[in-house]
This record gives structure tokens, C-alpha cells and sequence, in this order.
């Protein structure tokens, strides 16, 4: 059972790979209508009839680019990009990264918008590692020229927009051009504050090819690994571990006792299911530590100690020869610790699980109406078996009591001729029938 649970898991990460491998170069996504009609995409098209529009994986954002190469072996890049930010206040982002695809060291532009401002301002920022730890965000200067930044805020279609011309060094290769977007809802006067930590928000980066469109979405491969690992806890520990506890209570001795059958099938579902589990946990602090400036602090220890209470679960299922006989007096206390262990796993698993699902917001409508069917199964199940438990207890509880009421009485009389107990009196034995 345990070769097989390993060999499923083989498979699934397989998939998993190959789905990543095949998905890793993505076409151009065309932009959809209500960003081809703002005002700032139209005046970009006049400039040129070569502009590429795409939309990009997170935070609803569409980009627009154009680019050629100048006298000077450099790259002039017009740049374009929107979303849906309808609140009156907030800020949208935009940079390259010569090194990596990730938000610390990009060259970014950043346009913020306020209440009662006529036009909101945008700047050119150094997004350093000083900034993640909380340092003031100014405007600063970075290492290519930035012209013609303009912002349009069209509130007939919704959309916050930021144009700019960059030029490009040599140093910035236009066929894999590392570029991050982001999107936030404070400001501290014309300051952008720390935005979200949504999945939406962490995945907002990709490797682009300025001129066919073609990206690699370093989100999309974090999503796959997100899906193996949500599928792993879900069938393991959500659904494998509380089966192998619905047995134990109703298949043991009562109502329905199927010795040993009841335990083969529980030892079954509690290894199995802890083996996918640990597989998905493990999966999980892979993500958590690629993604170490964002942390979900209560789905992580939540987390490990379903971890830790699983394995002492499964190591005293493993370990039978150790555990007390019936007869010891600390069988007892194996009991209260055994279960203690197992009802606070089916309270904290299924809270952990929500929580990962919440994480996945705005995509999260399938996994939680899947999980949702999941639990009421298994509710449907205890109920039934609950029902069936109690019947056959109530029945069996009468039944006694009516042949307690029916059987015959014996009562002694003691009969003697002077009203005294002596010696060789005689006794009759009287059947009373009641």
C-alpha cells in the first residue's frame, strides 16, 4: 500500500513537470475590447501600426509595447499598461529587472493617484531590499532614460493607465526582457504603500519576448505546483485520514463490527493519507521559501503541527507492538492521548485547508465548492452511521428492559409457626408472576 501511495506521487509530480514544461513558453493573450477603446491605447496606435497588446497573468493588467532599435545599438521601448483600478485612491507599477524576474532591484515606474488630485503623478523608483524591510519609498533615478511618462485615468471604461518611452542599454536583451507589475490600493500622501499579499499579487512577473510575444510566466509554474499541492492535502489529509477515522469509531464494535477487517482498512487510509499529506506539506514549504517575502504565517504553522500530530498518529499506528495491551492500566491514557490527537486534526485540518483556499482568491470558486462536496459526503456518512449507532443502542436498551419486565420473580417466604427464625424451619419458595 505504502509502494503505492509513493508511486502515486510519482506520477502526480511528473504531470506536474511536464505540465510546466509544456505551459513554460506561453502565445501572445490579445487584450480585450475595453482596453483597446481607452484613450491611451489609441494615441499609442497613432504613434505606430506595429503595437503589441497582451494581457498579462495577475491583477487584471493589460500591457501594450512597441520598440526599435536606434542609432546608438540601443532599444527605445514605448510602454503601456492598465487595469481596472476604480477606487479613488491607489497606485499601479511597472519596471524591468536586468537580472531576475522579481520585484527587488527593478527599475520601476509608478503612478499614483489620490483623492482630489486633478492628475495623478508618476515617477521613476529603485525598488531595493531596504524598502522591503520598510524604509521610506521616494523617487529616485535609475539606469536608463525615461521619457514621455504620462498617466490617464479613463473612467468611462475603468481603466488606470501609465505610458512611458524607455531606452534601453544593451545590457536589457529584448527576447527574454524580465518585467513585474503591481498594483496597490495605499498611499501615504504621494507615497505608495505596501500592496497586498495575495497569490495575484506575488505572481505578477514573467519573461517576456518583446518581439513575438511569447512569455515565460514564472506564476503559471508556481500555479501548477500550488495545484499538486492543494490536490496532495486535499484526498491526504482532508479526505483519506478522517475515513480512516469514521471507520474506527463505527466498524470497531458497534454499531457494525468487522474484526480485523476495521483495522487493515483504518492503518490503510491513515498511512496512505499521511503520505500524500507530508508529500503536499513538503510541496508547501518548497513555495514558502521560494516566495520568502511573502509568508502566510497561519497557514504555514497550522501547517507543521497538523504535520507533527499526524506522524505521532500514524507512528503509534505503525508501532502496534508498543502499544499497552487492554488489560494495562495505561491503556487508558493511550485512549485519551490516541483520540485527543484525532478529534483535533478533524478541526484543524479542515480550517487549515479553507485558509489555502482563501489564498488562491479570485480562483478559488472550484476548490472550495470541491472540498465543500468532500466534507458534506463524509457528514452525510457520520450522520447515517451516527442514526444507525443510536437506533440499534435504543433498540437493544428496550429489548433488555422488556425481558427484565417479563421475567418471572422468585421471592422466599420464610414461614414460622412462632414468627421467629429457628433452627430446621421450613421455607417455601414462591413464583410470583407478574
Amino acid at each position: 500500500m505504502q509502494s503505492f501511495a509513493l508511486n502515486t506521487i510519482f506520477i502526480l509530480i511528473s504531470l506536474s513537470h511536464l505540465s510546466i514544461v509544456v505551459s513554460s513558453s506561453k502565445p501572445l493573450n490579445p487584450c480585450n475590447g475595453d482596453f483597446l477603446h481607452t484613450q491611451a491605447y489609441r494615441q499609442m496606435q497613432n504613434q505606430t501600426n506595429t503595437t503589441h497588446c497582451k494581457k498579462l497573468s495577475s491583477l487584471q493588467a493589460q500591457f501594450a509595447w512597441n520598440y526599435h532599435k536606434t542609432s546608438h545599438n540601443q532599444t527605445q521601448l514605448n510602454i503601456l499598461i492598465g487595469t481596472k483600478l476604480i477606487t479613488n485612491m491607489g497606485w499601479l507599477a511597472w519596471g524591468i529587472n536586468p537580472d531576475l524576474p522579481r520585484m527587488v532591484g527593478t527599475r520601476a515606474i509608478i503612478a499614483v493617484k489620490v483623492p482630489n488630485q486633478i492628475t495623478p503623478s508618476v515617477n521613476t523608483y529603485n525598488i531595493t531590499k531596504d524598502i522591503q524591510l520598510g524604509c521610506k519609498f521616494q523617487p529616485s533615478g535609475i539606469d536608463f532614460m525615461v521619457q514621455n511618462m504620462t498617466v490617464v485615468d479613463d473612467k468611462d471604461v475603468g481603466f488606470f493607465s501609465v505610458f512611458a518611452t524607455l531606452v534601453l542599454p544593451q545590457r536589457y536583451n529584448v527576447s527574454s526582457l524580465n518585467h513585474v507589475w503591481q498594483v496597490g490600493y495605499c498611499v501615504d500622501g504621494l507615497e505608495p504603500k505596501m500592496h497586498e499579499t495575495s497569490l495575484g499579487n506575488l505572481d505578477s512577473k514573467e519573461v517576456l519576448d518583446l518581439e513575438t510575444g511569447d512569455c515565460q510566466n514564472i506564476g503559471q509554474h508556481r500555479r501548477h505546483m500550488r495545484k499538486i499541492h492543494g490536490i496532495l492535502n486535499i484526498i491526504g489529509w482532508g479526505t483519506l485520514m478522517p475515513l480512516g477515522v469514521i471507520v474506527a469509531r463505527y466498524f470497531k464494535q458497534f454499531p457494525i463490527k468487522l474484526d480485523p477487517c476495521w483495522y487493515y482498512f483504518h492503518y490503510c487510509c491513515q498511512v496512505v493519507g499521511y503520505i500524500l499529506g507530508t508529500a503536499g506539506w513538503g510541496l508547501g514549504l518548497f513555495l514558502g521559501h521560494e516566495s520568502k517575502y511573502y509568508t502566510f504565517h497561519s497557514h504555514r504553522v497550522l501547517g507543521i503541527c497538523i504535520f507533527g500530530f499526524t506522524t505521532l498518529q500514524v507512528t503509534q499506528i505503525l508501532a502496534f507492538q508498543f502499544k499497552p495491551t487492554q488489560e494495562d492500566e495505561y491503556r487508558k491514557h493511550w485512549n485519551v492521548y490516541h483520540h485527543f490527537l484525532g478529534y483535533a486534526l478533524l478541526v484543524m485540518i479542515p480550517v487549515n485547508i479553507y485558509k489555502g483556499i482563501k489564498l488562491l482568491k479570485p480562483n478559488n470558486i472550484t476548490w472550495k465548492w470541491t472540498y465543500n462536496g468532500i466534507l458534506v459526503l463524509l457528514g452525510v456518512v457520520v450522520l447515517a452511521l451516527e442514526i444507525v449507532t443510536w437506533a440499534i443502542f435504543l433498540y437493544k436498551k428496550c429489548c433488555k428492559k422488556t425481558v427484565e419486565e417479563s421475567s418471572p420473580r422468585r421471592v422466599e417466604i420464610e414461614e414460622d409457626n412462632k414468627g421467629q427464625t429457628k433452627e430446621g424451619s421450613s421455607s417455601r419458595t414462591i413464583e410470583v408472576q407478574e
